[in-house]
């Protein structure tokens, strides 16, 4: 789900307030309280994006299983019909050898004797016999594995056409999870706008905050930077500051906090998963305490926040709604685990 998506359902949202049922933003008692509540609705807002964002994973990957179940039963399909037609194709020969056979043909060796006026009648007789006995013989051969094969290719039809019919149940269970992850999300993403909308210029401008924190030194932190390393990553990443955190917006411009993690290491030529948890799954784990620039480090108890690690207890991130990609304090955040790409 990326930018675009969550462009329609902050719209949608926004005509139509929250789904039913969600509870309506309190209004706040003081300045502060306002700023405490556009935080805590904001990181609301991040755990269901962070939550549709693997169903709409989790339903790409079960359409994949779909389309391979349902091509595989096409091809079964292709075989069973190929099957039938082979043994459609020997069905005759059989149904005349049994008819001969019901009918007392005498086509073995002692009637040859019997019927014969000589010697070379016998033999020419008895030759022609072997040979119809030998053409018989190949002709119900192939005719039982023609059988066999259909059989088989029946059975293996039927096998694919329950596991395409799974695969579509399991496909149709998890589009309707992301369907309702992604309403809560509108509901939640109103909310935050309404939130953030109730606060005066001096508090929005505070929220945001500056985009590096004071006697933060760009320069000398990228020094001696390797290519392809968590350092090179958190350079792309920093020339993102000041960009707009949207839900779902995986860049060039705009971010949600997984997207400009997956966005700074695709620039230096890794392929990093879509979501925070599945970051937290990637690469190896570091300890807090070993933490270097360029590490990715998570934040709550559901990994629902994601940021590259800046040194000196910093990181970059995208934070939230109306607050830009900026470098900011790691503590003011619950740690939960980081990573090294």
């Amino acid at each position: 789900m990326g930018g675009t998506l969550a462009a329609g359902v902050l719209a949608t949202a926004l005509c139509a307030g929250s789904p039913a049922g969600a509870d309506p933003v309190a209004l706040p008692g003081s300045a502060t309280d306002a700023v405490q509540q556009m935080i805590d609705l904001s990181h609301q807002s991040e755990q269901l994006n962070q939550q549709a964002l693997a169903a709409q994973d989790d339903l790409d990957a079960k359409l994949v299983v779909q389309r391979a179940a349902d091509a595989k039963l096409g091809a079964s399909t292709d075989m069973v019909n190929l099957a039938r037609d082979e043994v459609r194709r020997y069905q005759p020969i059989i149904d005349r050898t049994a008819i001969a056979a019901y009918q007392g043909a005498r086509t073995n060796r002692l009637f040859a004797v019997l019927v014969s006026d000589s010697p070379q009648q016998l033999l020419d007789q008895m030759s022609t016999l072997d040979v119809l006995s030998a053409q018989t013989a190949e002709q119900l051969d192939h005719y039982s594995k023609a059988t066999d094969a259909a059989t088989a290719a029946e059975s293996a039809a039927r096998a694919a056409a329950d596991t395409a019919r799974m695969a579509a149940q399991k496909a149709d269970a998890v589009r309707g999870d992301l369907e309702h992850k992604r309403s809560e999300l509108g509901g939640a993403i109103a909310q935050v706008v309404q939130a953030w909308s109730a606060l005066s210029t001096k508090d929005k401008s505070a929220l945001a905050g500056s985009p590096f924190p004071s006697g933060f030194d760009r320069d000398t932190l990228l020094q001696g930077l390797v290519p392809g390393s968590g350092t090179s990553a958190l350079a792309a990443g920093l020339t993102r500051v000041g960009d707009p955190y949207v839900w779902g917006a995986t860049g060039p411009q705009q971010f949600d906090c997984s997207g400009l993690v997956q966005w700074a290491f695709k620039q230096v030529g890794k392929n990093v998963p879509r979501t925070s948890s599945q970051q937290a799954t990637y690469g190896t784990p570091v300890a807090k305490k070993d933490l270097q620039p360029g590490d990715v480090v998570f934040f709550y108890s559901d990994i629902s926040h994601v940021g590259i690690y800046a040194g000196n207890g910093l990181m970059l991130h995208a934070s939230t709604f109306g607050v830009p990609v900026a470098v900011a304090p790691m503590d003011s955040t619950p740690f939960h685990s980081a990573r090294r790409f």
